[in-house]
């Protein structure tokens, strides 16, 4: 009977193999390397903003509650709209928010939970 070996000593040793052969090893780059913006599925190129309609609304590190949470937005944050992707708006706070995150903090807020006012 063969054993088979785990898959982290086959991925090392093809690694090595690799690397003593000569040959390019290169690794896809980290999710978040991508960039967030990568997520949409259409741009806001007019400069529209919003307002945040709830309080204790997550600004999130992707488009779904799967995602981390960067802090909390409260009613009255105002944020730059970036683009959208289904129920989701990827922002830019405008100002310092009632949390305390810094003014320019990127993140993607559901959409029900935002006013939009315009450009």
């Amino acid at each position: 009977m063969r054993l088979r070996a785990p898959a982290r000593l086959t991925a090392s040793a093809a690694l090595a193999l690799a690397v003593t052969g000569g040959l390019a090893v290169t690794a896809a780059p980290a999710a978040h390397a991508v960039g967030e913006h990568s997520k949409c599925t259409v741009n806001w190129s007019h400069g529209e903003t919003g307002t945040i309609s709830k309080n204790g609304w997550n600004l999130r590190t992707g488009p779904s509650t799967g995602y981390a949470s960067r802090g909390l937005l409260y009613r009255g944050d105002t944020v730059k709209l970036l683009c959208s992707r289904g129920n989701w708006d990827y922002t830019e706070l405008s100002k310092r928010s009632k949390s305390g995150l810094s003014k320019g903090t990127r993140g993607w807020v559901r959409s029900d939970g935002l006013y939009q006012l315009g450009g």
